[in-house]
């Protein structure tokens, strides 16, 4: 027994990894409450780790009270949050090709960019880099065109880990170094092929990105250079990008895909914001949902899409098809608003715990506007979707989301009751929806470490190699002309072209010479 004992005292070391309680900085100047649920997931697992965490966020998150955690507000202007509510309610209101997505996108980037520059400067956020109050080991910061907030990182001498929520994207893929090749990555969130006509599209999405990229830039550096431009003790906004030790991407390639090389920086967390285990819903809410025999449809068009941006025509229509459905419906509603009817079989909520009611056994459907959160969740879930997307990546979203033969999608702003209703009778009474997203679950669950333990791991790896600077890809180093080998095939040219003009007089020559000597025999001949 005394050797037994002996032998555990000496293995407790090797599989218990040790514990510290380093000091961590979460900056989240997101406008997207759903993107701060998958931030603040990160967080709370390294606060359950034992580690310090200081939270600073644009939104008040939803987060029970935890001892390890303190927040910080730093609230936008309302005449920021008005403009950015006007951008939403345009893009909401009718649908866009790509082309006027890409000039959106330049355009409507510089609002954004003005909100990460005014939360930088908010005097909340000021004091934590300019009197910092606490020795910080590193910077969690969430990405959302926001590069130049890497100088917080920089002034406290400190390591950088970038978090974004959706799936592979140019500008983020960049800070790594991460192989973004057109014919065969997708561009936007679309669903991978090797077509001639994709290729083409994906080409010339990749070049308007890069385009749109180098504006981005300029205004990042500019803004950078405003923030911290008085430090003459900081490097380059350049040289503060080389301080970005990981990104952890809120996806899983082996089961999402797209299946492409990335960098060793480059960490997946695709459903950090998904609990192990479902939390108990409100008592009102669990009666609903338990006493739904027939099983429930959970609806809900997320955080930034609000009721009031459509047409109330558009909510009627829906309101009459799930008003008459034999299942109840849990219905995300604006309660500022007043509800288009009191059906039995509707239960109206402004908040939702979305994870934990797609978890339940009775949920059999989700209507959602595809963003990436809710349809990672109820993959995870297995549940059978109906997209109905609206902006930015929910229409790439829902049509991988129908390709991989998850659910159906239909056009939100043009949706008619009779196409609603045969949808949703689709996908309840053909079982192909359900096991397919079934069948996905068990790949997207099936890891060597879950989204939590990648999380824990990478974050101290980081940590205990002093910023972890040796991942880094070469190609970080690199300048456009090199990294896309434009001086190579340059220099291959002009050797070729040289090469051809050398040819060409040869051969001009030789001809020349052959014609002499010929016009010579003929001469000798004739006399």
């Amino acid at each position: 027994m005394v050797n037994r004992s002996l032998l555990l005292l000496f293995l407790i070391p090797l599989v218990v990894s040790p514990v510290w309680g380093a000091n961590i900085l979460g900056l989240f100047s997101t406008f997207s409450p759903s993107h701060l649920i998958v931030h603040m997931s990160m967080m709370r697992t390294l606060a359950d780790r034992g580690h310090n965490i200081t939270i600073v966020s644009m939104l008040t998150p939803k987060l029970t009270r935890h001892e390890n955690i303190t927040l910080i507000l730093a609230p936008p202007s309302e005449e920021s949050m008005n403009g950015l509510s006007e951008i939403l309610e345009r893009s909401s209101k009718k649908k866009i090709g790509m082309g006027k997505t890409m000039i959106n996108t330049l355009t409507q980037s510089v609002s954004f960019l003005t909100i990460q520059y005014e939360f930088l400067l908010h005097p909340n956020v000021k004091a934590i880099y300019e009197n910092p109050q606490v020795k910080f080991d590193l910077v969690v910061q969430g990405y959302v065109l926001n590069d130049f907030q890497l100088g917080v990182a920089a002034k406290l001498q400190v390591p950088a880990i970038l978090s974004w929520v959706g799936v592979p994207f140019t500008f983020v893929d960049d800070s790594v170094g991460n192989i973004y090749d057109p014919s065969y990555v997708p561009s936007m969130s679309d669903t991978q092929s090797t077509g001639f006509r994709w290729r083409m599209r994906n080409f010339v999405t990749w070049t308007l990105f890069k385009c749109i990229g180098i504006g981005i830039e300029y205004h990042m550096n500019k803004y950078y250079e405003l923030a911290f431009g008085n430090d003459s003790s900081l490097p380059s906004y350049d040289e503060v990008k080389q301080r970005i030790s990981l990104l952890f991407y809120n996806y899983h390639s082996h089961s999402e895909g797209p299946v492409r090389p990335t960098v060793p920086q480059s960490i997946e967390i695709g459903g950090i914001q998904i609990k192990e285990q479902p939390d108990p819903l409100p008592k009102q809410l669990a009666a609903f949902l338990d006493n739904a025999t027939d099983g429930a449809i959970f609806f809900s068009l997320g955080t930034n899409v609000k009721v009031k941006y459509f047409e109330p025509h558009i909510m009627e229509t829906l309101y009459k098809v799930l008003s008459r459905q034999s299942l109840r419906v849990i219905w995300k509603w604006d309660d500022q608003l007043p509800k288009p009817g009191n059906a039995s079989n509707i239960y109206f909520s402004n908040w939702l715990p979305q994870d934990d009611i797609l978890a339940h056994p009775n949920t059999k459907l989700f209507i959602t506007h595809a963003g990436k959160g809710g349809v990672a969740e109820a993959q995870f879930h297995g549940v059978p979707m109906l997209a109905l997307p609206v902006f930015g990546d929910q229409p790439g979203n829902a049509q991988n989301m129908v390709t991989s033969g998850f659910g159906r999608s239909l056009e939100l702003l043009t949706i008619e009751e009779e196409h609603l209703e045969e949808a949703i009778k689709e996908i309840m009474h053909n079982p192909v929806y359900r096991d397919n997203v079934r069948k996905f679950s068990a790949l997207y669950r099936d890891r060597p470490l879950t989204a939590r333990q990648s999380v824990i791991y990478w974050t101290e790896y980081v940590m205990r190699h002093n910023g972890a600077y040796h991942l880094r890809s070469p190609s970080l180093r690199l300048g456009f002309v090199a990294r896309y080998n434009i001086d190579v095939y340059a220099v291959l040219l002009l050797i070729f072209c040289g090469s051809l003009i050398i040819f060409v007089l040869l051969l001009r020559l030789l001809f020349r010479t052959i014609c002499q000597r010929r016009q010579s025999v003929i001469k000798v001949k004739s006399n």
